[in-house]
């Protein structure tokens, strides 16, 4: 049963603040704790932003995290826990392995609460039970950053479902342990009341948490960020080209995206997709495999240079945080075809066309008036490339999370 919910027009309000929390407001010695790691791609990105906001303010005590590729905050305030003994178990394949290393970033941090002086904690979702719980005992505030939507996802479930139960009293003893790596939705429903303010990557995100009953007094908006200086608006070529960016997964309707291009069938027009492959999309790609209208680039650490000459930016996702994609595009200056679950990004007939998730018509109506109707797109590439820089530069989302220490330090 999926919840129904109107998002309260004063939480629509995406204008950052003017100005910092006074310095009294904030933490005096915090320690910041992610799996991700500071610089690099995707939450990386995101924890190194957060990570700065504390050192500029001045209240970083220590950062621990599993890399460290940036060089603005010194080394002895991070830890890396990059050689970890959790390696030994990095033939478990990728979900086991992150889990574990999960598990062992909460337990470090837990401990480095118990024994050290600090007032204030800003963990991550899924991976800081152990470390909320430390906080909590201690009197410590918190905040959790939440990366995508509450863990019910907008349905009504009991604490507990009943193959939840069958599944924990089952699968006990050491042959099963494996099982047991990753949080469970009880612990991430632990969390969330743990933790005194969540942080709340996007409006979709937000409204997932609301239908599930937790306070608006508890939520607070950060939003996501991009560096517009570096993402430059090109200029596009004759032929017609939409790009996506991202997995190339189910959740992210890329098999949708491949069967519809087949379908349409397009003149003139290329299909650019970029980022990983997973073997659930590779039938799709396969069936357009002869197709010279569909070109994958894979991993690349230029996206830059395939946004710069693209007409359109397509991104049909079911569930997302807050897709960065969705802002590297829009700083573009890239019209979007993409969902709300994509982010607050998208905004219907001013920065391109919203569909709803799941929706293979619309999503073929949505590239056919691209195509069709060229003249269009420019303008709502400017203003897609505006709304980022007014909403979402990485400086909107540090003042954010600043306000969002304060809410923590100030909440009854």
């Amino acid at each position: 049963m999926r919840a129904v919910l109107i998002m309260p027009e004063f939480l629509c309000d995406l204008t950052p603040p003017a100005q910092p929390p006074s310095a009294a407001q904030l933490p005096r010695a915090l320690l910041y704790a992610t799996s991700a790691g500071l610089g690099g791609s995707g939450l990386d990105v995101t924890s190194q932003e957060g990570a700065r906001a504390a050192w500029r303010g001045g209240f970083l005590s220590q950062v621990i995290c599993y890399a460290n590729r940036q060089e603005e905050i010194p080394r002895r305030v991070v830890r890396s826990l990059q050689y970890h003994p959790v390696r030994l178990l990095s033939n478990l394949g990728s979900a086991d392995y992150y889990a574990a290393k999960k598990r062992w970033l909460d337990a470090v941090a837990a401990r480095t609460l118990r024994f050290g002086e600090y007032d204030f904690l800003h963990a991550w979702s899924g991976e800081s039970f152990s470390s909320l719980t430390e906080a909590r005992l201690k009197g410590l505030r918190s905040v959790m950053d939440v990366a995508t939507w509450h863990r019910n996802k907008g349905h009504v479930k009991p604490a507990e479902t009943k193959s939840e139960r069958e599944t924990r009293l089952k699968d006990r003893g050491w042959r099963d342990w494996r099982k047991h790596l990753a949080a469970t939705r009880l612990q991430h429903l632990a969390e969330y009341d743990l933790a005194d303010v969540l942080l709340m990557p996007s409006l979709k995100s937000m409204e997932t948490f609301l239908s599930a009953g937790l306070s608006e007094k508890k939520l607070h908006y950060v939003g996501r960020g991009v560096d517009p200086a570096r993402y430059r608006p090109g200029k596009p070529g004759e032929k017609f080209r939409a790009v996506f960016v991202g997995a190339l997964i189910r959740r992210k309707g890329v098999h949708h995206l491949l069967e519809v291009w087949k379908k349409l069938a397009l003149r003139d027009a290329e299909l650019v997709l970029v980022g990983s492959m997973h073997e659930e999309v590779k039938p799709y790609l396969d069936a357009v495999s002869g197709d010279a209208s569909v070109r994958l680039v894979g991993f690349t650490k230029s996206v830059e240079e395939e946004l710069s000459g693209a007409s359109v930016f397509v991104f049909p996702s079911e569930c997302e945080g807050f897709a960065k994609a969705t802002l590297e595009a829009a700083a573009s200056g890239l019209p979007l075809i993409a969902t709300r679950e994509s982010g607050d990004a998208i905004v219907d007939g001013e920065t391109g066309w919203e569909i709803p998730a799941n929706d293979p018509d619309a999503l073929a109506a949505a590239l056919e008036r691209a195509a069709k109707n060229r003249d269009e797109l420019a303008g709502m590439g400017r203003r897609a490339r505006e709304r980022v820089e007014k909403f979402f530069t990485w400086d909107h989302y540090r003042m954010r999370l600043l306000h969002g220490y304060e809410a923590a330090r100030t909440i009854v």
